[in-house]
């Protein structure tokens, strides 16, 4: 996709602080940070959302979700973080290319969505 902000990251087009990078996966820092440490896992190839997804992309989804952990470490996000998937307009899916954002910080983040009392 030519005009997708996330693809044209990927392809050095547009500056990022990049946590990481190989074959199949891209990670970089927001440029809004919601909390003390904000990241995101972007896959290289241009897949619009999750709801776009299948069992043929397994490997890829397990690939993102396995990292969240090792790159939040590096991030020193030792005591825990938050790892979100905005999917689609309900969802506030707000740039449309599949992305998993981790945040966290030395602080417990807010409420997701509120309890039911």
């Amino acid at each position: 996709m030519d005009n997708c902000i996330f693809c044209r990251i990927v392809r050095g087009e547009v500056p990022s602080r990049k946590v990481f990078e190989d074959e199949d996966i891209f990670a970089f820092h927001d440029i809004n940070p919601q909390a003390a440490v904000h990241f995101m896992i972007v896959p290289k190839t241009h897949i619009a959302s999750l709801a776009d997804c299948d069992m043929r992309q397994q490997m890829l989804l397990g690939k993102m979700l396995g990292l969240a952990t090792q790159l939040a470490k590096s991030q020193g996000l030792d005591d825990g973080f938050r790892t979100i998937i905005n999917t689609g307009r309900i969802g506030h899916q707000d740039v449309m290319h599949l992305h998993m954002h981790i945040a966290g910080g030395p602080q417990p983040l807010g409420a997701m969505l509120p309890r039911p009392r």
